[in-house]
C-alpha cells in the first residue's frame, strides 16, 4: 500500500459525507420518521396547516419533477423570491432534489436590486407571489419562466396582483415518479444567500450540501435540540437564521418547524402555546415584543437563542437562554454557550467543535491579547462548516479568506480571560437593522448619484425598535444650497434603488466630518452626534 503525502483538500471535505446530500436526509426521515410533522405552516388566520415528513418528501419530488420538466437542472439557479410561505421551502428543497441552486432573495428589495440578483447568478426562472409577480417580471426580463403562488403567504391577492399573466406554482407540481435521481453529491452548491458586508454590493453566498449536513450535525447539540422539539421559525427565509439555524437544526434530529409568515408581535406567544414551542431565535425587537406582550408563566419555550449571554434574560423570560454568534458565511453557530461553564455577562462563549478562532489586531497583523480588542477570524472546512465562495465574485471570496483559511469576519472583539470572547462593534461600514444587513458603502454610492455633494458618510443611529437605523451626513458642494431640497432628493433617490430598511431616516448637514488616526472619518463620533441629535 503506497501513501500520499495529502489529499486534496474538497475530496477530504466530500469523504466526510459520502453518500449523503440534501435528498438524501429528507429521505431518511421520510422513512424513519414517515408520520412525524416536519413543517407546520402558521399563517395570519391561523388556519395552520402540516406537512409530515414523509408528505413533505412527496411534496419536494413532485416539484423536483415539474423543475426537471421546465429544464432546469445541476448547477442552474432558480430564484425565489417570496416571503415567508410552504411554496418556498418545498420548492428550495426541491431544487436540491434536481441538483439546482436556490437563490432566496430579500422581498423588501426593489427592481434594481432585484435585477442585481437575478443577473449576478444567472437565474434561469424564478418562483414568486402575486405582490412581487410584476417586479420580478420587470427585474429578469431574460428570465425562461416565472411560477406565481396563488396567494401572497396566506393572504388573498388582489385583482391587480392576480393579472401578472405568469403561470400558477402549480404547474410545477408534477409526478413524484417523474422526479430525476442522481448521485449524492455533498460539496454541490445547494442554496446562495444574499449578504451585505462592507461592500457596494451585496455578496451571494454559496452553501453545499454538506453545509447544511454539517448544520444538522452540530446545531442540535449546540442548542439542546431534540427529535420531538419544536422550533418557531419566523425571520425571512432569506436569511441564514430561519433557514439554517432553525431549519437545518430540526433536519439534524428529525424535529419539526412551525414557520409564519412573518413576526407578528400579537402572536408571538399564543402561536408558541398552540404548538408547545420548545425553541426560538432571540433578538432585539422579538425579545422587546415578547417583554410588551407580557411573559406567560407556563409558557412551552425551553431556549432562546440570543447573541450574548445575559443571565437576565433567562430570569425574566422563563427559559434558558443560549449565546450563539455566527453569520451567513459561517452557516452555523460558530460560537456558542452552553450549562456546563460560567461566562461573564455580555460575552458570547466559547468557540464551537469544528472551528478555530483568533482575535487578530488589524493595524499590526498580531494576536491580541487579553484586554485587547481586534478582528475576530474563523476557520473552519471550505464547503462544510464554511460556505464555499461568493458567486461570480472571486475578488470578495480571496479577501475573505486568508491563504491558510482563516475567515475575516469583520467583527471587532475582545479576549477576555479564560478564553472568553467579547463583541465590541462591526466593523464600521457595516449595519445591522432590526436583524438585516446594511452596507454603508452601498448607501453612500446612491446617495452620491444626488448632484450638489461634497461628500457624504452614512452610519447608524440608535433605534429603541430595530436596534439601529441608517442615517446620512452630508457635505454641500455649495453651503446655501437649499437644504431641504436636497434631503429629499437623496431620501428619493435611496427609496428608488434601495430596499426600504437601507434608506436613510435622517440627512443631516455639516460644514465637515471629524476625523481619526491618518485623517480618516470619524464615523464612531458621527454616531455620537446622530444619537445626540435624533431625528432631523
Amino acid at each position: 500500500m503506497t501513501q500520499t503525502e495529502s489529499f486534496d483538500p474538497a475530496a477530504v471535505a466530500a469523504y466526510q459525507f459520502g453518500g449523503q446530500d440534501i435528498p438524501w436526509m429528507i429521505d431518511h426521515w421520510g422513512e424513519h420518521r414517515s408520520e412525524h410533522p416536519f413543517l407546520i405552516w402558521e399563517p395570519k388566520d391561523g388556519s395552520d396547516r402540516t406537512w409530515t415528513y414523509a408528505e413533505f418528501a412527496e411534496a419536494t419530488k413532485q416539484v423536483a419533477a415539474g423543475l426537471h420538466a421546465k429544464g432546469v437542472g445541476i448547477g442552474d439557479m432558480v430564484l425565489i423570491h417570496a416571503e415567508n410561505c410552504p411554496e418556498g421551502v418545498i420548492a428550495w428543497y426541491a431544487c436540491a432534489r434536481v441538483g439546482a441552486i436556490a437563490v432566496t432573495t430579500n422581498t423588501r428589495s426593489v427592481r434594481s436590486e432585484v435585477s442585481y440578483f437575478i443577473e449576478q447568478t444567472a437565474c434561469v426562472g424564478a418562483i414568486t407571489q402575486p405582490k412581487f409577480a410584476a417586479l420580478v417580471a420587470e427585474a429578469g426580463p431574460e428570465l425562461g419562466w416565472i411560477v406565481v403562488t396563488d396567494d401572497n403567504s396566506g393572504l388573498a391577492a388582489t385583482a391587480d396582483e392576480l393579472a401578472h399573466g405568469q403561470d400558477s406554482f402549480s404547474v410545477l407540481e408534477g409526478d413524484s415518479a417523474a422526479a430525476p435521481v442522481r448521485t449524492a453529491d455533498p460539496m454541490l452548491p445547494a442554496g446562495v444567500l444574499f449578504t451585505s458586508g462592507t461592500t457596494s454590493k451585496p455578496k451571494a453566498v454559496v452553501h453545499t450540501h454538506a453545509n447544511m449536513l454539517w448544520a444538522g450535525k452540530v446545531n442540535p447539540t449546540n442548542i439542546d435540540m431534540g427529535a420531538d422539539d419544536i422550533y418557531l421559525a419566523s425571520l425571512p427565509f432569506f436569511h441564514v437564521n430561519t433557514q439554517a439555524w432553525a431549519i437545518w437544526t430540526v433536519l439534524g434530529v428529525g424535529g419539526t418547524v412551525v414557520l409564519q409568515p412573518k413576526f407578528s408581535a400579537s402572536r408571538f406567544w399564543d402561536v408558541i402555546a398552540k404548538h408547545s414551542v420548545t425553541h426560538i431565535s432571540l433578538i432585539p425587537f422579538v425579545i422587546k415584543a415578547a417583554f410588551d406582550s407580557g411573559i406567560p408563566e407556563n409558557h412551552t419555550v425551553k431556549v432562546g437563542v440570543f447573541g450574548l449571554i445575559m443571565p437576565v434574560l433567562d430570569q425574566m423570560m422563563g427559559m434558558r437562554v443560549i449565546a450563539a454568534y455566527g453569520m451567513t458565511e459561517l452557516v452555523t453557530h460558530c460560537i456558542h454557550s452552553n450549562d456546563f461553564e460560567s461566562y461573564p455577562d455580555l460575552a458570547m462563549g466559547k468557540v464551537s467543535p469544528g472551528y478555530e478562532f483568533l482575535i487578530v489586531d488589524t493595524d499590526t497583523g498580531d494576536l491580541c491579547k487579553e484586554g485587547e480588542i481586534g478582528e475576530l477570524w474563523i476557520r473552519g472546512v471550505r464547503g462544510v462548516s464554511v460556505f464555499w465562495e461568493y458567486f461570480g465574485n472571486p475578488e470578495a471570496t480571496e479577501k475573505f479568506f486568508t491563504e491558510d483559511g482563516w475567515g475575516r469576519t469583520g467583527d471587532m472583539v475582545r479576549l477576555l480571560a479564560d478564553g472568553n470572547i467579547q463583541y465590541c462593534d462591526r466593523d464600521k461600514d457595516a449595519l445591522k437593522v432590526g436583524g438585516e444587513n446594511v452596507s454603508a458603502r452601498e448607501v453612500e454610492d446612491v446617495v452620491r448619484t444626488v448632484p450638489g455633494l461634497a461628500d457624504v458618510a452614512v452610519v447608524a443611529r440608535s433605534h429603541e425598535m430595530l436596534d439601529m437605523v441608517p442615517v446620512a451626513f452630508v457635505i454641500l458642494a455649495d453651503p446655501a444650497a437649499d437644504q431641504d431640497a436636497i434631503s429629499a432628493q437623496i431620501i428619493e433617490a435611496c427609496k428608488l434603488d434601495l430596499a426600504d430598511f437601507k434608506v436613510p431616516r435622517s440627512v443631516y448637514f455639516v460644514d465637515e466630518f471629524p476625523t481619526a488616526e491618518l485623517g480618516k472619518i470619524s464615523k464612531k463620533d458621527l454616531r455620537e452626534i446622530a444619537d445626540a441629535q435624533g431625528e432631523s
